[in-house]
């Protein structure tokens, strides 16, 4: 069980991603061929062509999506009370989020740990992958190649909800009903993102919803520790001035 002071040097984060291109056809004639390939492995529930999976699917995949948002956010403690600290960034263009958010990693969350509910399935290896797309170097949290597992800096909410069952899958919203949490999905959820996105151009919208999904993500953890919930009039925006 973690302690407040662990929790305190925990970053949580949660990211928004879409396709890469809006339209199947505008996808590079390599990645297109690629993606072809990749979409025949892709199952669903309804027969799709190639261009209707792109559309539905590709914004997951490292490979052929990329990152609108990243929202993160801290917990401090003031008087035995928990106050909690959001800040996003989001844009149209990927490397300038990325180099801004790494900037931020480096200057100001040096040897904390990174917490994202199945951040170590998807947030966390979709940055790194979307670094190395970018060509960026990767920041240290996220220098994990030949450590072994208890020397990486990650933690993830729906891991530690497992108890070590491998079959499980639960999602945030599922833990915020059974904790009394408020649901980070009461304007859309993460299926609505891309036609949020290239339809609406609601990259605002998107942003609010990836801030909802952090507070969630670190009310859960808090309730892991048996610790007072955040309040929401002790939920503010975070700033990094000095």
């Amino acid at each position: 069980m973690l302690s407040r002071q662990d929790i305190s040097r925990i970053l949580f984060l949660d990211i928004e991603t879409v396709r890469g291109y809006q339209t199947f056809q505008e996808l590079p004639a390599t990645l297109k061929d690629a993606w072809n390939h990749k979409s025949e492995k892709i199952k669903t529930e309804e027969e799709q062509n190639h261009e209707q999976k792109y559309i539905d699917r590709a914004g997951i995949f490292a490979e052929f999506g990329k990152v609108i948002c990243v929202s993160f956010g801290f917990i401090n403690w003031q008087d035995d009370v928990p106050h909690f600290r959001v800040k996003s960034f989001y844009a149209d263009d990927e490397k300038s989020l990325l180099l801004d958010f790494k900037k931020l990693l480096e200057e100001k969350f040096k040897g904390w740990l990174l917490c994202a509910h199945n951040g170590k399935e998807f947030d966390f290896p979709y940055l790194g992958r979307r670094f190395l797309i970018n060509q960026i170097p990767l920041p240290s949290v996220l220098q994990v190649q030949g450590k072994k597992p208890w020397e990486i800096p990650f933690l993830d909410t729906m891991e530690l909800w497992r108890f070590g069952d491998y079959k499980n899958y639960t999602k945030l919203e599922l833990l915020c009903a059974v904790f009394g949490i408020p649901t980070p999905k009461d304007d859309i959820d993460g299926s609505q993102v891309g036609k949020v996105y290239w339809e609406e151009q609601g990259l605002e919208r998107i942003t609010r919803y990836c801030e909802k999904d952090v507070i969630a993500t670190a009310q859960v953890m808090l309730k892991y520790a048996v610790l007072p919930a955040i309040e929401e009039a002790y939920i503010h925006s975070a700033t990094f001035d000095d």
